[in-house]
């Protein structure tokens, strides 16, 4: 599937429109699960499903002209693409919610608000990723590629052009990082 997947890439970047249509029949439904785990790991009331966060993100990875390496490189950008279309509506929601459309609530009913924790917690996620990336932008990407894309160690090696052994240490000092920022 990898082969193919790249072929198409390629041809689709040739002026394939054909190829382009059967690359994303192929790639949708692994999209659209790399989303739904994604927002399975935030807390319930998520009011983004994940299918708005593929099509959300297929349209502004589409709209970019990208010289495709492998299937790797798309599902890195992929995962960038939807990390962007999380923060989005994450501080669409946060603005909303300081004077947007929503009623003003009494501090004791605030702690029934259980959505906004869920933007608060992406936006403090990006935050900290760019706070990482001034530090280590190459364990920044690959948590990064982790986290929102779901990808696999060897598929973050492959995309960063680094060992799995360098991925796996860079994952752990990433982790301490945000876990010492996000505390």
């Amino acid at each position: 599937m990898s082969e193919n997947l790249t072929r198409l890439l390629h041809d689709w970047r040739g002026g394939d429109a054909a190829s382009r249509d059967r690359l994303l029949e192929q790639v949708y439904d692994t999209l659209r699960g790399m989303a739904a785990a994604r927002l399975r790991r935030d807390r319930a009331g998520h009011t983004l499903q994940a299918t708005a966060v593929v099509n959300e993100a297929l349209l502004r990875l589409l709209g970019n002209e990208v010289d495709w390496q492998d299937r790797a490189h798309f599902f890195a950008l992929a995962a960038l693409k939807m990390r962007a279309v999380l923060v989005d509506h994450a501080r669409a929601r946060v603005a909303d919610k300081r004077g947007g459309n929503v009623p003003m609530l009494t501090l004791s009913h605030a702690e029934r608000e259980a959505s906004a924790a869920v933007e608060y917690d992406v936006l403090a996620l990006h935050q900290a990723l760019e706070r990482l990336a001034v530090h280590d932008e190459r364990a920044a990407r690959g948590l990064e590629m982790v986290y929102f894309g779901g990808m696999e160690h060897k598929e973050i090696a492959c995309v960063l052009g680094i060992s799995i052994p360098t991925v796996e240490r860079d994952l752990r000092f990433a982790r301490a990082w945000l876990n010492q920022q996000l505390a």
